[in-house]
């Protein structure tokens, strides 16, 4: 979640939540100049799981307590609070958060700008948008042209989605072992150090025990975290750890190809867009890289796509946004803000059974 408050020459505040299972936030206060003068953190801000109300709340706790730190009289409303926030895509209950806080904290702000929380991500890297990628503790895809026009991909929770994420390999890993043992379906690798590590993260030592964490003690972060030895057992040479990336990287792949034909030719009039890579997950590129860019040969692309992270919090990305609400203009530097992760050239010549056309000159 990330708010921007702006107010002309008095402070800008922003609060941002850190991508980890929406269970955590952080605000981030600055002057008119673009620069960090305090900072705060506070708990989750999804109000699908805890509410308006109580959303409200934490998000005016935070403000409050950063207000203190940076010396804004607390009777002193903002200009604007941006808000881009984990739960926040759908504009009915945008505007019912909005008015949550109007009514309950009439002294916050003067105007709000409420968005998903991918937005202050991609905010952070461009000002006229383009797509993100998120790949944490849950996945989710978005694409948002200049004219404003949005699309999605994913973003559903791991009941209905989060392919590609920490918490959707995880879960395969798992699932690969217990059908393995079950005879259901053979795993194509050896299952032996995965179940080692299964049993080593959850504290578990039969199959049966883990029926607990995934129904009455169910944790999605905790059991998402067990992504960190996966992906270090991957590195370390085990193949069915190292599949499990591999697949992840198709699934992330196939949500930037669903959203290419909505992207805009204003979007990509330099010859390429932007995707900002969001989550832990991307720390892994190099287990996900060559299943990712063999997905994406597989249609012709007539642009490259220009893959990076944020170095910058994407709370950042929020402040932007709410300046412009606000119509104020804060100086900001996005080539500052982010590193590229990879480059995937365009071509028009999709690959067949996962091999390049080696008759193609692209």
């Amino acid at each position: 979640m990330y708010v921007c408050i702006v107010r002309g020459h008095e402070p800008e505040v922003t609060i941002s939540d850190e991508r980890i299972g929406a269970t955590h936030s952080r605000l981030v206060i600055c002057n008119e100049s673009g620069e960090s003068v305090g900072t705060t953190s506070g708990l989750g801000t999804n109000h699908w799981g805890i509410g308006i109300p109580e959303c409200a709340r934490r998000i005016a706790d935070m403000v409050e307590r950063c207000k203190q730190e940076a010396k804004i009289p607390m009777d002193t409303p903002l200009a604007s609070l941006g808000l881009s926030l984990s739960g926040c895509e759908q504009e009915a209950t945008n505007r019912e958060l909005e008015q949550e806080l109007r009514n309950t904290f009439p002294n916050l702000s003067d105007s709000y700008a409420v968005s998903s929380d991918t937005m202050g991500s991609m905010f952070t890297a461009s000002s006229i948008g383009g797509m993100v990628l998120i790949s944490g503790t849950g996945s989710n895809c978005l694409l948002r042209n200049p004219d404003g026009s949005t699309a999605n991909c994913g973003g559903w929770g791991n009941f209905l989605g989060d392919e590609g994420s920490a918490w959707y390999i995880s879960y395969r890993a798992i699932k690969v072992v217990f059908d393995d043992m079950d005879n259901f379906e053979k795993s194509p690798y050896p299952i032996e150090k995965i179940w080692a590590l299964i049993k080593e993260h959850f504290s578990i030592e039969t199959r049966y025990d883990m029926l607990t964490h995934c129904y009455a003690k169910f944790d999605k972060p905790f059991f998402a975290n067990l992504c960190k030895k996966l992906a270090l057992s991957a590195e370390n040479g085990d193949k069915l750890a190292l599949s499990l990336f591999q697949e992840a990287g198709v699934h992330l792949a196939r949500m930037i190809k669903s959203l290419l034909p909505k992207v805009s030719k204003d979007l990509v009039k330099s010859g390429e867009l932007g995707v900002v890579c969001v989550g832990s997950v991307w720390s892994s590129w190099n287990l996900l890289e060559q299943a990712f860019t063999a997905e994406l040969a597989k249609m012709p692309l007539p642009y490259n796509l220009n893959l990076v992270r944020i170095t910058k919090s994407s709370a950042y990305g929020a402040c932007y946004l709410g300046a412009d609400n606000a119509k104020v203009s804060l100086p900001r530097n996005y080539a500052d803000n982010f590193t590229v992760l990879h480059t995937y050239t365009a071509s028009s010549c999709p690959v067949k059974n996962g091999l390049m056309n080696k008759t193609c000159d692209c």
